[in-house]
């Protein structure tokens, strides 16, 4: 389902599509600028977490970051990890590309700039994940190993799982070898002779075989390379793209959260 999440002050984006009123799940855009403390020019970073994150409510030396490494290894975070990767790179939890929790007022981050974003709430045990999905990590199956960790930790059913796609490089500009074939049965695009991947199709899929329902799983539909005036973009950029954030959190004080869905479907 084409979901356009609700913009806010041109800078950040809200998934307002999850029936909680206590969940926050948002992500920014290139306006607020570089969220990364790793890539590009980190100077203001920490200064560009705090705008972004005080309009959600959220402290941003309370985040939860991963050194993101393109695997397919999920994490379960409790309060012992608040602030981890928060204020610096070198303490972001090594070698990790997804993050779920049950704990109320801990933000997840995960940071991107072509990836897929993917935001799951498990609506009957208040649960949430945040996964990093670039190619390699959607060959390695993130999204299954990441949703057996919430079972396993929280017993989550499938037909209670939601899930959010934020701004991804799409099948209209994500060139990629022949041999991509071999990694992926569906999800490849060919027009004149050139492949090009469906990365956010083929994590749809995914969730679809795992039994989570397609009214439960909104796509953003954002390009970053088409739309790369308003995020970053790797394929674009080269070297000098910065990185989005995007964030997901339990909060009992939230009022972002409505049980209707009162976004405009992407046209």
């Amino acid at each position: 389902m084409l979901i356009r999440p609700h913009l806010v002050n041109k800078e950040y984006y809200l998934f307002r599509n999850f029936p909680h009123r206590g969940l926050i799940c948002a992500f920014s855009t290139r306006a607020l600028g570089d969220m990364s403390l790793f890539y590009s020019d980190t100077q203001g970073s920490l200064k560009n977490r705090k705008n972004f994150l005080k309009e959600l409510s959220i402290d941003y030396r309370d985040l939860v970051c991963a050194k993101q490494v393109h695997s397919s290894n999920a994490r379960y975070v409790e309060e012992i990890d608040k602030g981890k990767g928060a204020l610096s790179y070198s303490t972001c939890i090594p070698d990790t590309d997804a993050l779920i929790t049950d704990k109320k007022n801990l933000p997840l981050a995960i940071f991107t700039a072509d990836c897929l974003s993917i935001s799951l709430y498990d609506s009957k045990t208040f649960s949430i994940g945040l996964i990093h999905a670039g190619w390699r990590s959607t060959k390695e199956d993130i999204i299954s190993k990441t949703v057996e960790l919430m079972q396993e930790r929280f017993n989550t059913r499938a037909k209670d799982l939601y899930a959010g796609f934020g701004p991804a490089i799409r099948d209209c500009c994500y060139e990629v070898g022949e041999e991509f074939s071999e990694f992926f049965p569906y999800g490849l695009v060919k027009r004149d002779n050139r492949y090009y991947l469906d990365l956010a199709g083929i994590n749809k899929k995914q969730l679809l075989d795992l039994g989570i329902g397609d009214t439960h799983i909104f796509d953003s539909g954002f390009c970053t390379s088409c739309r790369n005036n308003e995020f970053f973009s790797h394929r674009k950029e080269k070297d000098s793209y910065g990185r989005m954030m995007s964030v997901i959190m339990i909060s009992e004080a939230a009022t972002y959260g409505t049980v209707a869905l009162q976004c405009s479907p992407i046209k």
